[in-house]
């Protein structure tokens, strides 16, 4: 098996070092060609030495020195800016792309790395979130195929591993409810961030932790699904499964239900993406089921957690509304890290941008570029005041 090269968008994040890890372990099937990250410089310098990747990118240019003066004497490329990570996707040596940056800014990045024919290993959820028609009806022309990394999405795509003749009746998506599971709203009005930081089986970035303590998350992922395996709003459920054990599941035509199980460990995921179609012997942990005698599920509490319900509506409504709620998403969760915001703002900002930020029905990219300006423009406006 010839090596598969491999360029991290976000290296120096949670997925990203969780993949440099799966790497290492395998130097036989995968080389590093490419190391991005947006302002982590030392430990970019640090992974840049162990991997010697061709070239790395750091997105902030104050940051450009520090890397470059750290890796001098190196064969080792080191460019600086977004413009730079538009281009290095395109490096005839990269075979799969590994998007692992947080957020919207992994949208252009994804969508340049699919016209240039290359593999996709999506951990970036807001790009399918954001612009899902775009991105599948581009990698469909180009043939281009699309790799889920979120552990739900791993889970489904291996579940429907041979099943190609057989229709889909419904997908059934679990989450672990988050740290707050079972509190009431009086309760998150007054958490902190260090409560909603705490999840109780995942380790995960800070924006993305937050997402699953509201719930946010299962609703990015809801829409996420709808164009990885195209599939109607009344095709996907959500149901909360607290041990996170079953990752997800796929109900077929004929009743019978398909699940994924595991212990909730990331690489697993980053692991199948990259090594598709192959299975990678690994020495992660096994699932024992004498440890978990039993597996639970309930029905999430929309009232409480508003978000998952936003993120349906934003399915069923089209057009670019979910780059609406992603956008409003994006700016609160960081202002509640920053303490400006309340946990039940949240979902304010995000209902206050859906009834203000002008509708699109048809939207183009360029529909979509400004959209999500203008939803951080009015989000960030309603925070200041």
């Amino acid at each position: 098996m010839n090596k598969k090269g491999i360029a991290i968008l976000g290296s120096t994040g949670s997925i990203g070092t969780q993949a440099l890890e799966v790497i290492a372990a395998n130097p036989g099937l995968f080389r590093v060609e490419v190391l991005t990250a947006q302002a982590n410089a030392p430990l970019l310098i640090a992974q840049a030495r162990a991997f010697m990747p061709n070239t790395v990118v750091i997105g902030k240019e104050e940051a450009y020195q520090t890397v470059l003066k750290g890796l001098s004497g190196l064969p080792v490329k080191v460019l600086c800016g977004t413009e730079a990570l538009t281009e290095v996707v395109e490096y005839p040596e990269v075979d799969i792309v590994l998007t692992a940056m947080v957020g919207y800014a992994g949208l252009l990045p994804t969508i340049k790395a699919i016209e240039a024919g290359k593999s996709i290993a999506l951990a970036n959820k807001e790009t399918l979130v954001v612009a899902g028609e775009l991105i599948t009806s581009l990698a469909r022309k180009k043939k281009v195929i699309i790799l889920p990394v979120d552990s739900e999405h791993s889970a489904i795509f291996q579940c429907l591993v041979g099943e190609t003749e057989n229709s889909i009746e419904k997908i059934i998506l679990t989450a672990s409810g988050g740290p707050f599971r079972g509190k009431d709203k009086d309760f998150l009005s007054k958490v902190t961030k260090e409560q909603a930081l705490k999840h109780p089986n995942w380790t995960m970035g800070a924006k993305i932790t937050i997402d699953s303590a509201t719930l946010m998350n299962k609703g990015l992922e809801v829409i996420e699904a709808k164009w990885l395996f195209d599939l109607q709003a009344d095709q996907i459920d959500v149901v909360v499964h607290p041990q996170s054990i079953i990752h997800s599941m796929v109900q077929f035509e004929d009743g019978s239900i398909k699940a994924q199980m595991g212990l909730p460990d990331m690489k697993l995921p980053i692991q199948y993406a990259l090594g598709y179609p192959r299975r990678i012997k690994s020495d992660f942990p096994r699932f024992n089921f004498m440890e978990y005698p039993e597996l639970t599920f309930e029905q999430p509490d929309l009232n409480t957690f508003r978000n998952l319900g936003l993120a349906y509506e934003a399915l069923r409504k089209g057009g670019n509304l979910a780059c609406i709620v992603n956008a409003a998403n994006e700016i609160a969760v960081d202002a509640f890290l920053k303490d400006r915001v309340g946990f039940l703002e949240i979902s304010d900002l995000i209902i206050e941008a859906i009834a203000k930020v002008p509708f699109i029905k048809n939207p183009a990219l360029e529909d979509y570029i400004e959209t999500d300006a203008a939803t951080r423009r009015l989000t960030l406006s309603g925070i200041s005041s």
